[in-house]
């Protein structure tokens, strides 16, 4: 038996037929399909980044696939999150993400992790892994995985999404490449930073750079081509165009050495850029206000200021909704204050950042209003 017969006995006949298209390529061939096949990959989170990401390293045959991910598949999932059907609404996103794996590819090991990720568990999950895909949609779990990376040495994707554009990257490629810290020193406020329940997602986007944070890890591992490290690629959907920032290596920080709590890193951002009007604003709790409706519910008037197929999908009862882009604009100020007169006002969102944006302006009109903490979130939890 020749070397070459060896060589080729790692794959099966199956596997042969399956990879021919990579196996014609001179840049991957057997060679790099068995790298392919020998390698592991784990994703952190498979929603809309992950989804698309997913189903083409299954098919690209990546030998183990780790999934890390503790929702369920929601309804409104399925506009960007591709790897769920209509069928797995109210299922484990990991279960559901790990059969349609397998579907695409029988040959693929799939490891799932129905859990969130922390500091306690990190290190643990990720050391199992050869390149690790960041496809989270918040910064404590974007640093916590980009620190992870950096104690570990593992290889990071990175990717993000918001309305029409996106962004992808490779973080941590080796020992000369930027990292997360070098590209985001700190995180912005929550305020800043609506969720896409808040600003919304066109569903193609998170596919797009999904592909992309895909195609950056079959590359790191058949090692063909250039990645995109010390690149940041930006993509925006309205244009259709793509452009490129660089990005370097800040030799002057602090080395990585142990994770920290990301929840206290995130907040303290938050806190230093609250303005003084925004840090008096009064609040109630979902428990207190449901009280205050079981027993004055004539003396008190609720706002929602979400959008409307946010109320119609699920709102406060007796609420009345008027978005925040009406407040901002002024056009519903005339309305509230007739609404409003002479009863206490309590706003909401879905969190608690809009509603506190509509506090801030209804302030400088003479409309004082209490936010309600968390948002109708907190309120469905009681």
């Amino acid at each position: 038996m020749n070397a070459s017969t060896n060589y080729y006995s790692d794959l099966s006949s199956e596997e042969l037929k399956r990879y021919s298209r990579h196996l014609s390529l001179p840049e991957i061939g057997l060679d790099g399909q068995l790298k392919l096949k020998k390698s592991s990959v784990l994703c952190v989170g498979c929603g809309g980044l992950g989804s698309p990401l997913l189903l083409y390293l299954a098919a690209a045959g990546v030998g183990c696939i780790g999934i890390v991910d503790n929702d369920l598949v929601e309804s409104s999932n399925l506009q960007r999150q591709i790897i769920h059907s209509t069928k797995s609404i109210g299922k484990e996103k990991v279960y559901s993400a790990r059969q349609n794996i397998l579907n695409i590819n029988p040959f693929c090991k799939v490891i799932i992790f129905k859990e969130f990720l922390t500091p306690k568990n990190a290190l643990n999950i990720l050391d199992g892994f050869d390149v690790i895909c960041d496809c989270t949609d918040n910064f404590e779990s974007r640093y916590l995985i980009n620190d992870a990376s950096i104690i570990l040495k593992k290889p990071s994707i990175y990717g993000s999404v918001s309305k029409f554009e996106g962004q992808a990257t490779v973080f941590n490629l080796n020992e000369f490449s930027p990292n997360l810290r070098d590209f985001i020193p700190e995180p912005p406020p929550r305020e800043l930073l609506p969720s896409c329940s808040e600003s919304g997602v066109v569903g193609i986007v998170p596919g797009i750079i999904g592909l992309i944070q895909a195609t950056e890890t079959i590359k790191i591992i058949t090692q063909c081509g250039q990645s995109l490290s010390g690149r940041i690629l930006i993509f925006d959907a309205l244009r259709m165009s793509f452009k490129e920032l660089k990005l370097e290596k800040n030799k002057q920080t602090k080395p990585i050495k142990e994770l920290i709590d990301y929840k206290s890193f995130c907040n303290k951002s938050s806190t230093k850029i609250n303005s003084p009007k925004e840090t008096n604003i009064s609040s109630i709790s979902a428990n207190k206000l449901k009280e205050l409706m079981e027993t004055n519910i004539n003396n008190i008037v609720i706002i929602d200021v979400r959008n409307e197929h946010e109320y119609i999908t699920h709102s406060i009862p007796g609420s009345l909704l008027f978005p925040l882009s009406r407040i901002e604009s002024g056009e519903a100020l005339s309305k509230i204050k007739e609404v409003t007169a002479h009863k206490e006002i309590f706003i909401h969102c879905q969190t608690g950042k809009r509603s506190k944006k509509a506090i801030i302006i209804l302030n400088k009109f003479g409309i004082n209003a209490k936010n309600l903490e968390g948002g109708i979130k907190a309120w469905e939890k009681i």
